[in-house]
């Protein structure tokens, strides 16, 4: 285990549950310096906290200068909150405020949050952003126009920042695949809208994920629920959150500036 980690002033956004607490665990177990929820205090490590709403400009600002206030750094910002509504134009009246806090948050908020790190990290003199997009950001499809379109301004203003940064900012995109456990699946606003990423796939979606969410005693739960399995259907938050770790644990002058993530059974084709 390389040890790029331990000693970092890690901002993680959306830490205060779900899979950015995990990340922030993670990095504090690792003995990164994270400014991040007040739940993980209890975990161990040198963890900060400071509620912050990533859509506000000056609240986000704020959270930057708290890191500096606290540790007198900014290693790693992590843009990992997010919402995904996926609908149809034709949900548009019901799925309206969620589209614009979708807008607000993967879109405004990541601009926010780089805005927020950039100046500190060039006085630095270095410094990472790891921006959560997904493998939605890739291609339109239909049933994600709103959520696709977030993402994939995400991966925009990602390259651009790497181009503009080079040599002083090191810029990572990370694009999972499906991860249910990190409760985005809840933002859904029509689950019909979900055929577009799975494809071909559609049919089959439901048999698997009735066997995943099944009953412990089918046979088949253990294969496709199982990381060290060829079959495994649905990567855990604990799994992905591993590889946002990996990005960050490596030498100030190697970048890794874009990985999928994805099980290697899983069912989606984008």
């Amino acid at each position: 285990m390389s040890d790029h980690v331990k000693g970092k002033v890690v901002v993680v956004t959306g830490a205060a549950s779900g899979f950015g607490r995990i990340v922030a665990t993670l990095l504090a177990g690792r003995g990164a310096k994270v400014v991040a929820a007040e739940s993980i205090a209890a975990l161990g490590g040198e963890v900060a906290a400071r509620r912050t709403d990533v859509t506000d400009r000056a609240d986000t600002a704020a959270l930057a200068a708290f890191a500096v206030d606290t540790f007198g750094a900014i290693d790693v910002w992590v843009n990992n909150a997010g919402t995904m509504p996926l609908a149809f134009f034709a949900d548009h009246a019901r799925a309206a405020d969620a589209w614009d806090r979708c807008i607000d948050v993967n879109f405004r908020g990541v601009l926010n949050g780089i805005s927020a790190a950039h100046d500190q990290m060039i006085a630095q003199g270095r410094g990472q952003v790891v921006n959560v997009s997904s493998i939605y950001g890739n291609f339109p499809v239909a049933g994600s126009g709103v959520y696709t379109a977030t993402k994939a301004a995400v991966n925009v203003l990602s390259e651009t920042l790497r181009v503009e940064s080079q040599g002083k900012i090191k810029v990572t995109t990370v694009k999972p695949t499906g991860v249910p456990g990190t409760n985005l699946g809840s933002g859904i606003v029509n689950g019909d809208a979900m055929a577009g990423i799975l494809g071909q796939n559609a049919a089959s979606f439901g048999e698997k994920a009735g066997v995943v969410w099944g009953p412990d005693d089918n046979p088949e739960k253990a294969a496709l629920t199982d990381p060290e399995d060829i079959r495994y259907w649905a990567i855990a938050p604990e799994e992905l959150a591993e590889q946002i770790v990996y990005v960050i644990d490596q030498p100030w002058g190697v970048s890794i500036s874009d990985i999928t993530v994805r099980a290697s059974g899983d069912p989606y084709v984008i």
